[in-house]
This record gives structure tokens, C-alpha cells and sequence, in this order.
């Protein structure tokens, strides 16, 4: 799904892309040890369908968690909280022998005063929250000091408030989609992908990540750089001090300046092996600029870089 199709969404607000099982199990894994005796929330999901839920629930001994909490949102009233804290059956099966369901008074927004209460006792929050509210939902897990899994658009990674995150150290990306993007479960939008990549009843969205503040192994694997820096090929901005770089295989191995790499670059960021500057937009008047045989260029939105090791 292009750019057009995802600010559509956003205006609709019909944010309801379920993301597959199959997705949640490759990403989880690389983190079972840190889920051990921890209260897991997933607090924007239908309970009965998230398959958020249903991995935690049907992994709830193994991952040796204290306790899975998911909220339901529903606006008419009968929006419910559902506790598991013991897998009784031993089959991960959501029934009445292993859940506890709460009615809530409120509509079971996470911005509400109940499901922030509910926040408040939660260790790990995984979950795929509404791409249209995703610069309040991460503020409100910085506010109350969670650890979190979230989907979101790598878009977001130029959002002012979750980049000076990731400057800052606070966020970063988690292992990935394969190839950068997925199908989500969807009710609302036609499936624009080409006929080798379509799926019945799902929508193949590009440019999707893991947004995390969770230590992982991939987090910390160095970017193999073969590249030598040559001025013809790599041409220094006209209105900023660096060089552009257009692939993150590209970036030279001698060169310890500032660069400018594509925001595809958070895939592979490794914190001992470079610095985060600052995000430089080339749609909002700030275009970084530079010229090639006589003829003015501007790249899309860039993040500027340098070396640390």
C-alpha cells in the first residue's frame, strides 16, 4: 500500500490492520528470555481475535509470564478487559478455565483513566496500535516508562517526537519484516499489490517495522562497509555540510564526516558503530540540495550520520 493509501487510512482513522501470527512468532523470539515472570499487555486488540493475544496466551507457560492483560475498545459501552494468569488447560486456549473478563466502564481507550491504570501495572506492551495515533501512543509509553513491541510505518521515524527517541537512544527498530513489508488482516481496503503477492482477505502494506526500546541481538551487528569515498560519487550538499549517501551499502568505509543516508538506514543501525545528527525533511522547505554536472537534485528525507568507531 502506497503513501496515499496509508494517509487515507489515517484520515478515516480505520486503523484496524490485524497483523499475522506467523509475523508476531518471528519477531517475539528474539526476546523470549526478557518476557520471563513479566506482565505482558496488549491493550489495542480485540481479545477474542488479536493474535497478539492468542501468542501469549498459547506461550503463556512457556515464556514463564506472570500475567497476559488485553483491552478491547468498543464506543457503545461493552468494551471488556481480559486477564490470563495461569494457562490451567496447558493449551493456550482462551476459554473460561483460563481467563478472567472484566467489563470496563469506560470505551477502552488506551488514553482513557482506566486503561492507563491498566498501563500502570503492565511490564511489556506488544501490540500494533492505530498508525493515525501513533505519536500520542509512544509518548504515553515514554510518560509511564514501559518497555514495548509496536508495529508502525517506518514513516514515523521522522516524526519529531519519535526521532529525538531515537537520537536520544530511548527507541529503535526491532529485527524487521521480511523485505520491509507484510499482509495485514484488513476489512476496509482493496489489496493493491501485484497478482504474485496478493492475499484473500489481507493487504500488503510496504515500509512496515518493530518499534522497540528492548534489547535484541541484530541491534548491535555491524554494517559491512567495502565502499571507498569519491567526491564524483558522492557529492556534498550545497546547503549542508555532508555528504549524500543513496544506499546504506553504499556508505563508504573512509569517510568520517557527516552523511546523508535514506531512512531505510534505521534497519540496519548499529549505536556503536555510528552517531545519529539529525533528520533533515525534503518535502517541508528544508530540502537538502546538491548539484551534478550542472543540474540541482534533492533527495527525499534524510538522516544525517557520522561515524563512531
Amino acid at each position: 500500500m502506497g503513501n496515499k493509501k496509508l494517509h487515507k487510512a489515517k484520515k478515516a482513522k480505520n486503523d484496524e490492520f490485524y497483523t499475522q501470527f506467523s509475523d508476531i512468532e518471528k519477531e517475539m523470539v528474539h526476546y523470549r528470555e526478557q518476557f520471563r515472570n513479566k506482565v505482558i499487555l496488549c491493550n489495542c486488540d480485540d481479545p477474542m481475535e488479536s493474535n497478539f493475544v492468542k501468542y501469549f496466551a498459547l506461550n503463556f507457560s512457556s515464556l514463564e509470564l506472570k500475567k497476559l492483560i488485553s483491552t478491547h475498545y468498543k464506543e457503545d459501552g461493552s468494551a471488556y478487559k481480559l486477564e490470563v494468569i495461569e494457562d490451567i488447560n496447558n493449551g493456550g486456549e482462551l476459554d473460561l478455565k483460563n481467563t478472567i473478563k472484566v467489563p470496563l466502564k469506560e470505551s477502552g481507550d488506551f488514553r482513557s483513566k482506566e486503561c492507563i491504570e491498566i498501563l500502570k501495572e503492565a511490564d511489556i506492551v506488544v501490540t500494533n496500535p492505530p498508525f493515525s495515533l501513533f505519536r500520542e501512543y509512544i509518548a504515553q509509553l515514554v510518560e509511564y516508562d514501559k518497555k514495548f513491541i509496536i508495529v508502525g510505518h517506518q514513516n514515523a521515524i521522522g516524526y519529531k517526537e519519535s526521532f529525538k527517541l531515537i537520537k536520544d537512544g530511548k527507541l529503535w527498530l526491532g529485527h524487521g519484516f521480511k523485505g520491509g513489508a507484510t499482509h495485514f488482516i484488513n476489512k476496509y481496503y482493496e489489496n493493491y499489490a501485484v497478482a504474485g503477492d496478493k492475499k484473500e482477505g489481507m493487504i500488503r502494506v510496504s515500509g512496515v517495522v518493530w518499534f522497540t526500546n528492548m534489547e535484541h541481538q541484530k541491534r548491535y551487528e555491524k554494517i559491512p562497509l567495502h565502499k571507498k569515498y569519491d567526491k564524483n560519487i558522492y557529492p556534498t550538499y550545497d546547503n549542508y555540510e555532508a555528504i549524500n549517501v543513496d544506499k546504506t551499502k553504499d556508505i563508504p568505509c573512509d569517510y568520517y564526516g557527516d552523511m546523508g543516508v535514506p531512512i531505510t538506514f534505521m534497519t540496519k543501525f548499529n549505536p556503536n558503530q555510528f552517531e545519529i545528527v539529525r533528520f533533515r525533511k525534503g518535502v517541508d522547505g528544508k530540502d537538502l540540495v546538491y548539484t551534478r554536472n550542472g543540474v540541482k537534485k534533492s533527495p527525499y528525507s534524510r538522516i544525517i550520520i557520522r561515524r563512531r568507531d
